[in-house]
């Protein structure tokens, strides 16, 4: 079990989930590569992430909706 992945995943994921990127399927695959991209400069691997958090693209997902949601409020 990776801290480290998680920890990555959810700074990853609060400083670089842009307010104006959509919930299609591009973006989030956009963004996808980019977190592993950026986990990999850091030495983490995509298992590590993943282990802990589950699917990557799907958090990602998440932080979109929850975060357009949260506009709306």
């Amino acid at each position: 079990m990776s801290t480290r992945g998680t920890n990555f995943l959810h700074e990853w994921l609060s400083g670089n989930v842009p307010e104006t990127v959509g919930a299609d399927i591009i973006s989030v695959a956009e963004l996808t590569q980019k977190l592993f991209a950026d986990a990999k400069a850091f030495g983490i691997n995509c298992v590590e992430i993943e282990e802990d958090s589950g699917s990557v693209y799907e958090a990602i997902l998440d932080a979109i909706v929850h975060h357009n949601a949260g506009m709306a409020d």
